[in-house]
Parts: structure tokens; sequence; C-alpha cells
């Protein structure tokens, strides 16, 4: 499985992106997907997770609200749209991919990452 995430840009505070995650390779595990994020200096962290259906997705409560994670199986594709951005979005934005939705927000359960794609806010 390889993943490729795209995206990331310089975007004022209360402006939009959306990342995009390309999945190229087998299928793994249930098919979910994940989005982490690094800060500067900080460990990678639990954004937002969706299943392979997309009938379920969970968020972490610093974006909830603000964050919709979706996916378009036929492109191999997962999405990330973010919405009301703050100075504090500011990271390294990675995609990966989970053996189980059950571990969705379990950075260690993740076996394939993207590189990861720069998204800065300013004010």
């Amino acid at each position: 499985v390889q993943l490729q995430a795209s995206g990331g840009g310089l975007v004022q505070a209360g402006g939009s992106l959306r990342l995009s995650c390309a999945a190229s390779g087998r299928t793994f595990g249930d098919g979910t997907m994940g989005w982490f994020r690094q800060g500067p200096g900080m460990e990678r962290v639990f954004v937002a997770g969706i299943s392979w259906s997309g009938s379920n997705t969970l968020y972490s409560d610093s974006v909830k609200g603000r964050f919709t994670v979706s996916r378009e199986n036929a492109k191999n594709t997962v999405y990330l749209l973010m919405n009301s951005l703050k100075l504090e979005d500011t990271a390294v934005y990675y995609c990966g991919a989970v053996s189980v939705y059950r571990y969705v927000r379990i950075r260690d359960k993740y076996k394939f990452w993207g590189q990861g794609t720069q998204v800065t806010v300013s004010s």
C-alpha cells in the first residue's frame, strides 16, 4: 500500500483547505483510513478517521465541527476538508492506513503512512 498526501499550503486563519490522500496497491485490512498531524516538536496525533464505507467517522475534539473526512473509493482517495482554520492547526498532516476501524485513533496501530503535507495557518 502506498499513500500520497497532497493539498497542503499556506492559508489565513479562518480559511479552508482540502487535503487528499491517494492510495495505490491493495486495500489494507478493512479499509479504515486516518488523518494525523504533527506540529513542530510535538508528537503525531489523531485528527480524523473514516471506515471503508464512509458510514463511520471519528474526529478529535480539537477539529470536530470544523473538519470533515470523506472518501471516494472509486478513486482510492480520502479527503480532509478543513474549515475555519486556526493558527494551532499548523502542522504536517499525514494520512495512514490501519487494519480495523476500532484502532482508528491509535497511531501505533497504523501500518502505512503517506509522506505528509504541510499546512501553515497565518494570522
